[in-house]
């Protein structure tokens, strides 16, 4: 009784930190599985469920049980298999948390080892990116690469290929010395050794390293003192041959609160950036982590997702990350319809504002004076073919859906039929003006 009062103590004081939501989401769907005297095992539905509560809650579910068990509490999660829908049955099979090891970080380096070039999805607007980086980290400080700076906008990619280098680099040479540090960080040790008359101390722990990979530089502008002492930083390791790799957020020449001078040290080797991926390097990013993390997600889900969020690949993760755990809070299937739920909460009703399928099916169907259901479905009759043509050309024009996909939405047709319609209505429009005006007003109905 004693153990039941103290979960729902813990339970309670987790909920009254936390919104509705985020408490539905990740607290209301685990339980209590055991408790020995300095360690308790909590039931999680899934993997995600444990990494996103070891990452995110880690300090608060921490602070909870202490407050609720009166004593400090070691916390192992296990996945639980074949538990009923309303409680975990007592006889439930277990999956031991060993499997459940969250990513590691190499201390010395401060590198997440999850951040390599193998899971790093390549496509046209990182192709270079990758490969500069690659290069610098089979030969650091041996090309003509140094320093190599990336830029983008934030969620491309910029801090995985930085890690991927030191962790390249560390496992062709385990004596290697590398330090990776966001911008923010290196100031506030930098504060800290002035504070604390250590500032010859702060200097030496850079300088000893042989290459160093620096995240968010743009985070230094108005910073005076620190951008003087990472000049200097910046000389010494230069001169030494060791390798520099920085990532900002924009173009050094846009960085107009930096001194000219480091701006002038940071064009003196490579300047690469990333642009936003395409739809097929966006869904090929999410298709690469369901398999990394042994999830079926049908294909229609993935590319609704991909081609939701089409800027930010971290905001693209994070979707799909919650919509595994609502399909797991509320035992559902993952479909279409439960992801516009997700990216609607995530992002709000417009990241939804994109015309979609069902709009051009309905306004065309309106348009032609056809049922909706016929035009997506099987029927040869002439004049639901030719709605159903002006439909798919409409979907080719104005949605990012690949050819596949429209075939799909209109009657499981192939890739084949859709190029057909597509053509088969611009020769319609080059011939006839009546066509064209129709085509012309369903365009104005739409955007």
């Amino acid at each position: 009784m004693n153990q039941s009062k103290s979960w729902k103590d813990f339970l309670s004081l987790i909920k009254s930190e936390l919104s509705q939501q985020a408490y539905q989401t990740w607290f209301e769907s685990i339980d209590l599985l055991s408790l020995e005297e300095e360690q308790i095992t909590i039931a999680v539905p899934n993997r995600f469920h444990f990494e996103w509560l070891d990452s995110k809650y880690k300090p608060l579910i921490e602070q909870a049980l202490k407050k609720a068990y009166q004593k400090k509490l070691h916390i192992k999660y296990s996945i639980v298999i074949g538990a009923s829908d309303d409680s975990l049955a007592p006889n439930s099979q277990t999956r031991e948390p060993e499997k459940l090891i969250p990513k590691q970080y190499h201390h010395a380096s401060q590198l997440n080892n999850r951040y390599i070039f193998q899971n790093f999805v390549e496509g046209r607007g990182n192709q270079f990116a990758k490969a500069a980086a690659s290069s610098v980290a089979d030969s650091p400080g041996q090309t003509p690469f140094n320093p190599l700076l990336i830029y983008s906008k934030p969620g491309l990619g910029k801090t995985h290929l930085l890690q991927a280098i030191g962790n390249h680099i560390l496992k062709s040479n385990k004596k290697a010395r590398v330090v990776y540090v966001t911008s923010e960080k290196f100031m506030l040790d930098f504060i800290s050794s002035i504070q604390n008359n250590k500032s010859t101390n702060f200097a030496k722990s850079y300088r000893d390293n042989d290459v160093l990979l620096l995240d968010d530089v743009q985070f230094f502008q108005t910073k005076e003192q620190t951008q003087e002492q990472f000049f200097h930083l910046f000389n010494d390791l230069f001169q030494q041959g060791k390798q520099i790799v920085l990532t900002t957020d924009r173009h050094p020449n846009e960085l107009t609160q930096l001194k000219q001078r480091l701006v002038s040290r940071f064009q003196s080797g490579l300047i690469v950036d990333i642009q936003p991926p395409d739809l097929e390097t966006r869904i090929a990013i999410l298709m690469n982590k369901a398999k990394n993390e042994n999830l079926d997600i049908p294909y229609d889900v993935t590319e609704f997702i991909a081609a939701s969020i089409k800027e930010d690949i971290r905001a693209m993760e994070g979707a799909l990350v919650k919509l595994l755990a609502l399909a797991s809070l509320k035992k559902e299937d993952i479909t279409v319809e439960l992801s516009r739920q997700v990216i609607e909460d995530l992002l709000g009703q417009e990241a939804l504002s994109q015309i979609s399928l069902n709009q051009i099916s309905r306004v065309v169907a309106k348009e032609f004076g056809l049922n909706e259901k016929k035009i997506i479905g099987k029927s040869r009759k002439m004049e639901l073919v030719n709605a159903r043509h002006v439909a798919m050309f409409l979907c080719r024009e104005l949605t990012s859906c690949s050819l596949n996909s429209i075939g799909l939405f209109f009657g499981k047709r192939d890739h084949s039929t859709v190029i057909h319609a597509c053509k088969t209505t611009e020769d319609r429009i080059a011939a006839d003006s009546g066509v064209a005006n129709t085509i012309s007003n369903l365009k104005n109905q739409l955007l």
